[in-house]
């Protein structure tokens, strides 16, 4: 099964609300989809959305890098041959996460295809059924907390509550929530970078103080500020979670040599795919650090990627934040994984499954 030709496509989807963190706020997905054609008339899906403010990727920057630098070196490559096709992906060019990453989905998809086996039976195997959280977006406390109650009723049990914005303002945010959804929930946190060491500790001892109990707090400061990450995860009870702050393998080393987070948290697009991935997910097993695995804002395309791993890896991976079809307003996938409100499940089919891409337009 070897490549012959890599193609694109821009997918745009609307947001049931918009999405909102101490970073951005967005109505829609708009993702670009890279489809890996091979010989025998076999093709592979990818996805990768533009998040500069995380990763430094835009939709013109992710064609270009696939086009003029990841695609000349797959072109006539064997997919049997994955870590070969893994290697001259990510050894392409520095950086480029997304564009990386929505390439070796679509391999992945292929190699899963060439020996007729859903992904995550190939990575390892495991329980096809997992549980996601949902997230709560940056908004009036009113609103998040009825958002938070309608996620609980629709069977979410656990939140991820976007805060970031004001110090004062998110400590009455997390009180108010964790007050309406009491024990029918977890809460985690997810501060987007949006506070300093020093304040995130003053807000951690303020609600853990007040009786809240959550179940992590995702990148409370910067992602360059591992002192400040550590300075956090030595003065609070809560776990601390990475997120910005760890992209490949190297990273997680360093935040396990420095003790700087309790938890970390693996998003393909950061990896540059599913091989990072997996790395991570072992380097941490090492260790027994838990993982988190989860999205930007993706369809279910390369969510479902990542839904393979994180079933594969089930024992590291430990926490699922996988919302993003759960926020989009359709799916445009048939086929493929199974979104169904905080479920999601894999069925037997090749690979991630895809059999079509509604509503994609050609670039």
């Amino acid at each position: 099964m070897k490549i012959t030709d890599i193609r694109f496509g821009m997918l745009r989807v609307p947001l049931k609300t918009p999405f909102k963190t101490a970073l951005r706020t967005v109505d829609k997905v708009e993702d670009i989809v890279v489809m890996v054609h091979t010989e025998d008339g076999h093709v592979g899906y990818g996805e990768a959305p533009a998040t500069a403010v995380i990763t430094g990727d835009t939709h013109g920057s992710i064609v270009d890098a696939i086009r003029h630098y990841i695609a000349p070196r797959l072109i006539g490559q064997d997919i049997a041959d994955l870590n070969r096709v893994t290697r001259s992906i990510q050894g392409a060019m520095e950086k480029n996460t997304s564009a990386k990453a929505a390439v070796e989905i679509a391999v992945y998809d292929l190699w899963g295809q060439l020996y007729g086996a859903p992904l995550y039976k190939l990575l390892g195997g495991g329980d096809p059924v997992i549980t996601t959280d949902i997230t709560i977006s940056v908004d009036y406390i009113d609103k998040m907390v009825a958002d938070s109650v309608a996620a609980v009723e629709r069977g979410f049990e656990s939140l991820k509550i976007k805060v970031g914005k004001d110090i004062g303002v998110d400590i009455e945010r997390v009180r108010a929530i964790y007050a309406a959804v009491e024990d029918r929930a977890l809460l985690r946190l997810d501060a987007n970078q949006g506070w300093t060491a020093k304040e995130a500790v003053y807000a951690l001892h303020a609600l853990e103080d007040a009786g809240v109990r959550l179940e992590l707090v995702e990148q409370p400061v910067k992602a360059r500020d591992l002192e400040g990450m550590r300075y956090v995860t030595e003065r609070v009870h809560t776990p601390i979670m990475a997120d910005e702050s760890v992209f490949g393998p190297a990273e997680v080393m360093d935040l396990i040599r420095m003790r700087a987070a309790d938890i970390i948290n693996i998003k393909l697009m950061k990896t540059g795919g599913i091989s990072n991935a997996i790395r991570i997910a072992d380097i941490a097993g090492l260790y027994g650090i838990e993982c988190m695995i989860g999205c930007m804002l993706e369809s279910s395309i390369s969510v479902a990627a990542a839904v393979h791993v994180a079933v594969a890896k089930a024992d590291v991976i430990t926490k699922v934040d996988l919302d993003g079809p759960s926020l989009c307003a359709y799916d445009p996938v048939d086929g493929g994984v199974v979104f169904n409100e905080s479920e999601i499940s894999i069925g037997d089919a090749p690979g991630l499954g895809i059999r079509e891409i509604r509503g994609l337009e050609a670039l």
